[in-house]
């Protein structure tokens, strides 16, 4: 159920938009600079002939629309719209009469390199660099073909904001790409960790059922001529006792080996060897008759549960009832945590031929359904283990929904052995 925060603001502009916003920070700048401000007794910079004249506005009209036409292609053609911007960029500077490119005008293209280095390939980044670099040379090479005057120093400074603006960019790539790592591995880590504590319930469920084995057998054994038809039903206690334990067994352990990378399975197999060394108690592992227990005591805490039975209700192989359980038990916590509500739905309806599981509550949270919220992990892993469906998203109505589905073997179904 994992609710995430929702993105701060900054985050929520696209980045088409603030290279937009640099582009016309640009051109304010530009006038406010060859303009006289209070205080000052010239402009900064002389104002050139074309700048204000129809045909030095058109120029800057122009310019604009090239630049936003860049804006509304960076997401999907990162490239062409740099191209555009810097392009415009070079329009723009034509009105100005000055040797370079002014930074002013190259504002709104460090911003667009920076997000194409910070969210493309290393390839495309370097590229894009080099796209920028050549425009500033370009703009001095023709200049100095036609034998105009060049500010090659300020166009350094330029140029200079550029490389950096990339590094920046390629600094935030490599920043994002170690995060993903590390969550990768958090993910990875959590998922081992269920698995293990998997193989410790199973592990207590099959001590728990050869307890009760030696008991039924001893029972058997002492009134086996004294009162054959108690024998009789002590040895098939055993035997249902027996055939469930290993039909759980086979269906876990032969889960837990599908897609386990052959250099991980010594290290897990020790592991578990490890956990079946625990001492195990003797009583019966948690499962579904457990829900309304759990649910009265997270009302007391402050969340009401309601429980919605449908079906009619029947015995469960040990694994699949424990597993219902913990999914039941983990998706409530993470509405308690998570959800901001004062009330959830728990839903658990017997099939023929299977257990579906639903939770649902009205939060104001946010969620996702790729969130990587470790719970989600360790029950997207009970459920597969099983060989069964979950799936986890926001309602439309609002709030979050967790649903699985469990097949039950059909023995199971019948109340017979499994």
């Amino acid at each position: 159920m994992s609710h995430s925060p929702s993105l701060p603001r900054l985050k929520r502009v696209p980045p088409g938009w603030w290279v937009g916003m640099g582009w016309y920070a640009g051109m304010l700048l530009t006038f406010l600079m060859r303009v006289r401000l209070p205080g000052e007794y010239e402009p900064s910079v002389r104002p050139g002939v074309l700048i204000y004249r129809w045909d030095g506005l058109l120029t800057q009209l122009l310019a604009t629309a090239l630049a936003a036409a860049g804006c509304v292609l960076l997401d999907r053609r990162p490239l062409k719209a740099l191209a555009l911007v810097l392009g415009a960029a070079t329009l723009a500077t034509f009105s100005l009469s000055v040797g370079e490119i002014p930074l002013a005008q190259f504002l709104a293209a460090d911003v667009a390199l920076y997000f194409i280095a910070a969210t493309r390939s290393r390839r495309i980044a370097f590229i894009a660099l080099l796209m920028a670099l050549g425009t500033l040379t370009g703009f001095l090479t023709v200049r100095l073909l036609a034998g105009w005057d060049v500010g090659t120093s300020a166009e350094l400074v330029v140029a200079l904001t550029a490389v950096v603006a990339w590094l920046v960019g390629g600094s935030a790539y490599e920043a994002r790409r170690h995060g993903a790592s590390l969550a990768a591995q958090a993910a990875e880590q959590a998922l081992v960790e269920e698995r293990l504590r998997i193989a410790r319930e199973m592990h207590d469920m099959v001590a728990h059922s050869l307890g009760i084995i030696a008991l039924q057998a001893g029972a058997a054994a002492r009134v086996v001529h004294t009162q054959p038809d108690a024998a009789r039903e002590a040895m098939s206690a055993v035997e249902t006792a027996g055939r469930e334990t290993l039909s759980g067994l086979r269906r876990m352990l032969g889960a837990l080996r599908e897609g386990q990378p052959a250099h991980e399975g010594a290290a897990r197999e020790s592991a578990h060897e490890g956990a079946a060394r625990e001492s195990a108690p003797l009583h019966p592992a948690q499962g579904l008759a457990d829900v309304d227990r759990l649910a009265k005591a997270t009302t007391a805490a402050g969340v009401r549960v309601e429980v919605d039975w449908r079906g009619r209700p029947r015995p469960l192989p040990p694994d699949i009832d424990l597993s219902a359980f913990r999914i039941i038990q983990e998706s409530v916590t993470n509405v308690v945590r998570h959800a901001a509500t004062g009330s959830c739905r728990v839903s658990v309806a017997y099939g023929p031929e299977d257990l579906v599981i639903e939770i649902a509550d009205r939060g104001r949270g946010v969620g996702t359904a790729a969130d990587s919220g470790f719970g989600l992990v360790g029950m997207r892993e009970r459920v597969a283990l099983l060989h069964g469906e979950f799936a986890a998203a926001p309602r439309p109505e609002g709030g979050f929904r967790v649903t699985a589905r469990l097949p039950v073997p059909a023995a199971a179904g019948t109340g017979d052995a499994a």
